[in-house]
């Protein structure tokens, strides 16, 4: 019994002392804060918000902060609340699921071009360097321009603009793990290729990808809000932070209330992932905490 209880224990344990790790550093204390308020509220928007996001009271259009609105209303009557509440949800949903997908295309493309011969590596990487040297707000509006503006152009754009940095990154761990004496132990005993690739060299290089995903985070909201602000991201009609900054510039000269609603969850979610990932790297790789600290 005493056996299994320490055999159940490691995962747990080190899951736990990360956490200390992180919440141990002020930043990392409040990326931690920030980014469970910004996922708890993206969780529960449907049950927070108070009002509907497309529901118009030209009564009540540039209403200032009050009991019934307490962030005011938009130049249409809208709560700006509930917007901000739910675009909170669309900005998780979006950075989520593009983020997912192109760490889905990403790890088996850097495990081929890490592992796989070398006219295949090279071809991969042509390809990989091709698509980051296009500029980004070029690349999102050529696909714009071809798909229309929707959620899922904005998770297109952001797939194709990930997918290389992220299969770089796969493929260097990869070249510098297929060396190590437990891969060679493998093909010395005839072990499959897909072993090696998912059960020996996938679980070594996932930790650096998920760090360097988790600080991407900031980066596709930023962009999300960005694309939609110009009129090129989610429709006008979903709650989104970019469409709160969008239509509160057409009537900043009336009120300012729009626009700081609209951009100060950005630069919140921007600080929170950006501390809360910075915290996690430290964490996970102590000789670079003990390098900064130097």
């Amino acid at each position: 019994m005493h056996v299994a209880t320490g055999f159940n224990q490691p995962r747990s344990f080190r899951i736990a002392r990360t956490l200390r790790q992180i919440l141990s550093t002020p930043l990392g204390a409040i990326g931690v804060v920030l980014v469970t308020l910004i996922v708890l509220v993206a969780a529960l928007a449907p049950w927070i918000a108070p009002y509907s996001p497309t529901a118009i009271s030209v009564t009540d259009r540039l209403a200032g902060p009050s009991a019934a609105h307490w962030l005011g209303t938009d130049q249409l009557g809208r709560d700006l609340f509930t917007r901000v509440i739910l675009g909170t949800r669309t900005a998780m949903t979006v950075a989520l699921v593009s983020l997912t997908a192109a760490l889905a295309a990403a790890i088996p493309l850097g495990l081929i071009a890490g592992y796989g011969p070398r006219w295949l590596d090279g071809l991969l990487v042509l390809v990989f360097d091709s698509l980051s040297s296009l500029p980004m707000i070029m690349f999102g509006l050529a696909i714009v321009v071809l798909l229309g503006p929707g959620v899922s152009t904005v998770i297109l754009v952001i797939v194709a603009y990930s997918v290389p940095s992220y299969a770089r990154l796969v493929r260097a761990q990869t070249l510098s793990l297929k060396a190590r004496d437990f891969i060679r132990a493998e093909q010395v005993m005839n072990a499959s290729n897909l072993r090696i690739l998912f059960v020996h060299l996938l679980p070594n290089v996932v930790g650096p990808l998920l760090i360097l995903a988790c600080l991407d985070l900031s980066t596709v909201i930023t962009l999300e809000a960005g694309l939609s602000f110009l009129g090129l991201g989610v429709k006008p009609q979903v709650p989104s932070w970019g469409n709160i900054l969008s239509d509160g510039f057409s009537v900043i000269r009336n009120t300012p209330v729009p626009v700081l609603v609209g951009s100060i969850p950005i630069v919140l979610a921007t600080i929170g992932f950006t501390f809360f990932g910075e915290a996690l790297r430290d964490a996970l790789d102590p000789k670079l905490a003990t390098e900064k600290s130097a």
